[in-house]
């Protein structure tokens, strides 16, 4: 038996372009295997992001189906126009049944002309002592079905769980003392801002012979706190203030013989000790 000869394996592709009469090479192109993979790939890439560019950036997406052409979007809009405009005569119906509920009820009643003329804020402002009493009835409705574990609870963080501001940038002059010193004493450069640790409301404010100028704060959970020898007091009884708020200037008012901030801290009628709980 003959053995049959293996042809040798090409590794390497010429591609010519030849004249046809003189057969004379024009053009020729050698390329490896691994070339012809990448130039393939190469081409793959280059087509796709063409035919993306097409349709993506020119009107050739129009063809794609499904795609909304303009009349679809000018419907589209002008649905939304209408939809519009039914919103507002819903509202007009609903503030007409409202007046007719409060002639009902003996109350008095808007005018047809302003029910039908002013827009929904413009009525809210008109009426807005009605829309409040509305408002105080929902919240006592809520209120009590809160007495039978309907509705949430309220937040109530212990003190190790809240964010204390600093009152004052200073030095601490006066450490804390359960019994001789309830209280810090804090020094800063004269002018400086007193600052509420937390958000609350202003219960006091005024001047005491001794503490000079003081502002009391009460705090959510049962906390309060306090600043007395302030300068000046930016803040009245009643204000509403966010944690970080500047509330006093420090000063020497009262009996203090020199410029700092006298900060007591309370919580559930106990004085505690603010270093637990503010880093100064």
């Amino acid at each position: 038996m003959s053995k049959q000869n293996k042809e040798p394996k090409v590794n390497v592709f010429r591609l010519s372009v030849t004249d046809a009469e003189t057969h004379r090479a024009i053009r020729v192109l050698t390329l490896s295997r691994v070339g012809i993979f990448v130039t393939l790939i190469t081409l793959s890439v280059l087509v796709l992001a063409l035919a993306f560019s097409l349709f993506a950036f020119t009107p050739l997406r129009m063809a794609i189906p499904g795609y909304p052409d303009g009349h679809a979007r000018r419907a589209v809009v002008q649905n939304a126009i209408r939809t519009d405009s039914l919103e507002q005569v819903v509202k007009r119906w609903e503030l007409y049944s409202e007046n007719l509920l409060r002639v009902i009820d003996g109350e008095e009643p808007l005018s047809i002309d302003s029910i039908l003329t002013l827009t929904s804020a413009a009525v809210a402002e008109a009426d807005e002592a009605y829309l409040a009493s509305r408002d105080s009835l929902l919240r006592e409705t809520v209120s009590d079905l809160e007495q039978f574990e309907i509705g949430g609870h309220e937040r109530n963080l212990t003190m190790e769980g809240l964010h204390f501001f600093v009152p004052l940038k200073g030095a601490i002059v006066k450490a804390y003392d359960p019994v001789l010193h309830p209280f810090l004493d804090i020094s800063a450069p004269d002018n400086s801002a007193v600052l509420s640790v937390l958000d609350g409301t202003v219960i006091f404010d005024g001047w005491m012979d001794d503490f000079g100028y003081v502002i009391q704060v009460q705090h959510a959970n049962d906390i309060i706190s306090v600043y007395r020898h302030n300068e000046k007091l930016l803040r009245k009884a009643g204000d509403r203030v966010t944690a970080g708020a500047p509330i006093a200037l420090i000063g020497s008012s009262g009996s203090a013989g020199f410029d700092h901030l006298h900060f007591e801290l309370w919580y559930k009628g106990d004085a505690v000790d603010p270093t637990k709980f503010i880093n100064f």
